[in-house]
């Protein structure tokens, strides 16, 4: 809203100043302080609510050491992220631009999704929650959604550099030619990128191409459930990462900022030229929202972190890994998740092995045997007797590393 404020302010009347609203750099700069803020002042106001409404977490005990302790602290947390990202993209965002639409529906779809869930724990007194086939089937509708606006909405293109000879020749004519003049606009496109190689892009419609030519424009039938899958795996390899102290929020805030690096160059004709990766227009708009969320969850980690004054909840968790999905997808880096989103993808890995081989075990030995003390990953270090404060800090460490080496895939081919 104030973007289109001082855009008016600016053409109208001259007003001094009011041209910095133009720079995405400095609306993220903005949002990130905006959202810091709001989360820190009025995240207690939210935790103390949440106290008066006796939304406290029930514990199962698991025997784990201090975990008793945490009985009764306020959940459904999430609300803090949700509000501290939403209203600084609503104040500093184009809201026109499709990209971030999409990406204010994903928060508050997979926010309801949560909501529900931790709803009916805390007021339906059902431990359980909200049944395992709604929590999917609204990952699946988010897919759908996405993969959707992903491949037939016109505003979602990527541009590709003229051919050499033809740069060449637009060069001779006019050696101070503008950047954006020796790209052509590529449309729609069901490209994306694959780390570690020279040639690293890849066309899922290359996936069907082989039936016949024509067959391409039926790439959405293998593109929307490669969506789907995403969002449900991250959605939900973040919420079992949400499993001690600040791990998933201090995790998702290293995650969201390398995202918003890769958000920037995608969008910005220089730098995407200079590294020689896919240039998309209108993605820079993107930062704005990726910088709201860092925010978001950095504030958050104020009240998150050991002790924890409150905790995310489903309402947090399963919306964090959805906007995550959502941001590799739209900047074309999905391929890198099981990388960046390392950590989620160990702790999923970790309950999958777990369970498979404590079903194998007991039809085949009649007794089931377990791979790790216990799973998720974290809980199997808390049963070797470290101290969560500690697991968290080695995972924070762990997850810059993955941060660190995804953002070398930018030149390492």
């Amino acid at each position: 809203m104030l973007y289109y404020l001082f855009e008016y302010l600016e053409k109208q009347y001259q007003f001094p100043g009011a041209s910095v609203f133009q720079f995405i750099t400095f609306r993220a700069a903005l949002a990130i302080i905006l959202s810091l803020l709001f989360s820190t002042i009025f995240g207690k106001k939210i935790i103390n609510y949440l106290q008066r409404q006796q939304v406290g977490e029930s514990v199962r005990d698991l025997g784990l050491e201090g975990q008793v302790e945490k009985a009764g602290t306020p959940t459904m947390g999430g609300i803090i992220i949700i509000l501290s990202t939403l209203i600084p993209v609503l104040l500093l965002a184009k809201l026109d631009n499709i990209y971030v639409v999409m990406l204010i529906v994903t928060m508050l779809w997979m926010g309801l999704v949560g909501f529900a869930d931790d709803y009916i724990k805390v007021f339906k007194k059902d431990k359980a929650g909200l049944s395992g086939k709604f929590k999917v089937l609204g990952q699946v509708v988010l897919g759908v959604f996405v993969g959707a606006i992903m491949y037939f909405h016109p505003g979602i293109t990527i541009k590709e550099k003229l051919p050499l000879a033809q740069q060449q020749e637009l060069l001779a004519e006019n050696p101070n030619i503008e950047q954006s003049k020796l790209f052509m606009e590529a449309g729609k496109s069901t490209e994306t990128t694959i780390p570690f190689v020279k040639d690293n892009e890849f066309n899922y419609s290359d996936l069907v191409s082989w039936i016949s030519p024509e067959s391409t424009k039926y790439a959405w039938l293998i593109f929307i459930p490669i969506v789907i899958f995403i969002v449900t795996a991250v959605s939900n390899g973040a919420n079992l990462t949400d499993g001690i102290d600040g791990l998933a929020a201090g995790t998702s805030a290293i995650i969201v900022f390398t995202l918003a690096i890769f958000a920037w160059v995608s969008g910005n004709i220089v730098f995407s030229d200079y590294l020689d990766i896919m240039f998309i227009p209108r993605l820079g708009e993107l930062v704005v929202y990726i910088a709201a969320f860092v925010g978001a969850l950095i504030g958050f980690l104020w009240y998150n972190t050991y002790p924890a004054q409150v905790f995310m909840g489903d309402t947090g968790s399963l919306t964090i890994g959805g906007v995550i999905a959502v941001i590799a997808i739209a900047i074309r880096k999905e391929l890198l998740i099981p990388l960046l989103c390392g950590i989620f993808f160990a702790e999923t890995l970790s309950v999958m092995l777990q369970v498979s081989w404590f079903k194998y075990t007991r039809k085949k030995h009649g007794e089931g045997r377990r791979i790790f003390k216990m799973s998720p990953l974290h809980h199997h270090f808390q049963k070797g007797g470290y101290h969560e404060s500690k697991i968290v800090t080695r995972f924070w460490i762990i997850g810059i590393l993955l941060a660190l080496l995804t953002i070398v895939t930018l030149k390492l081919r």
